[in-house]
């Protein structure tokens, strides 16, 4: 960083704000980032993750988004700083579909799995490789990248509204704000069409497994899946709209465990090593788009990213660098 001080501040260090962050810096902008928690503690920490768009509004941005992320993600999990894996894995449904599901686009080819290979309840499934991120890891790759490029992080700092943000930065502050502040925007913008979908998950230890499998029950958010990080495996999960509690239920927990292990066997005994909970932004729509704050500054959204934070990262986040290059322009 300069003496000048910060051309734009970006509020969160989830994965949109950190990513969003190091676009704007490695593209020679001054940065600044202010978050309420540090990357550790946010909703992104507790996803499984795999790359594909989930409970998020479908457009033609959305999916040039997530286009652009997996070749990203992809080039990038060559780096074994990043914790990155392409996997090979199933997503299984317990009602027949004829085709391949539509947030598997793009992830190359795909093949109908043999109906004996599935867990039991299972009637069919799709196999396919994909990124699968270990988010501790990819967080704290972000971070470093972050500080690399000259970005200063700053945690433990709230606005009650944009206004305030820019009102903080004093009149030699930042020209414009980023707003990335995930479920946060509920009451940052305010915006009360962002609302929470619960997320739980179990970290345990690896018996040995090496394939992702996401499973779907009939009904709506009825969803099992379990992620491999090497010697650790994430456990899901659940999505309850509307519910802000970031307290692990006990009741869940055992659920996901139980619900796992029927669909891994190996699972059985495997030592909880941490209970997590994050909360999904979801929108009707991902908001991204410019607006005037006064005093000649600018509010660039980019929040409302549902289960795919991860999976429109980099493309949302090359999409807010170009918009942040015109209004400095």
């Amino acid at each position: 960083m300069t003496t000048d001080g910060p051309e734009v501040l970006v509020i969160g260090a989830g994965v949109a704000g950190l990513t969003t962050a190091i676009c704007l810096a490695e593209a020679g902008l001054r940065v600044a980032v202010h978050a309420a928690a540090p990357p550790a503690d946010t909703t992104s920490a507790v996803a499984g993750a795999i790359w594909g768009p989930h409970l998020v509004g479908m457009d033609d941005r959305v999916t040039s988004w997530a286009q652009h992320t997996l070749a990203v993600l992809t080039e990038l999990a060559a780096d074994p700083a990043a914790g990155i894996q392409i996997m090979d894995g199933t997503d299984a449904y317990r009602a027949a579909r004829p085709d391949p599901p539509s947030w598997t686009d793009g992830t190359g080819p795909r093949h109908q799995a043999d109906p004996a290979d599935l867990p039991a309840g299972y009637v069919c499934g799709w196999r396919f490789t994909a990124p699968v991120l270990s988010m501790p890891r990819y967080l704290g790759y972000l971070s470093d990248r972050l500080l690399h490029a000259g970005v200063q992080l700053q945690t433990g700092t709230t606005f009650a509204t944009p206004d305030d943000a820019a009102g903080q930065a004093g009149q030699a502050g930042p020209r414009v704000i980023v707003n990335c502040a995930g479920i946060g925007a509920h009451h940052l913008v305010p915006d009360p069409s962002v609302i929470p979908v619960r997320g739980q998950i179990l970290v345990v230890t690896n018996p040995g497994i090496t394939e992702y499998f996401i499973g779907h029950g009939e009904e709506a958010g009825d969803v099992a899946y379990l992620f491999p990080h090497g010697e650790t495996v994430v456990l899901g999960g659940t999505e309850i709209a509307g519910n802000w509690s970031l307290k692990p239920d006990p009741g869940t927990a055992q659920r996901i465990l139980s619900s796992c292990a029927a669909i891994e066997p190996r699972l059985h005994g495997a030592t909880v090593l941490a209970h997590r909970v994050g909360l999904r932004p979801v929108r009707p729509q991902v908001r991204l788009e410019a607006e005037a704050v006064g005093g000649g500054r600018h509010l660039v959204h980019n929040y409302g990213h549902g289960g795919a934070g991860v999976t429109l990262s980099w493309g949302c986040a090359r999409a807010v660098t170009g918009e942040v290059a015109e209004l400095l322009r």
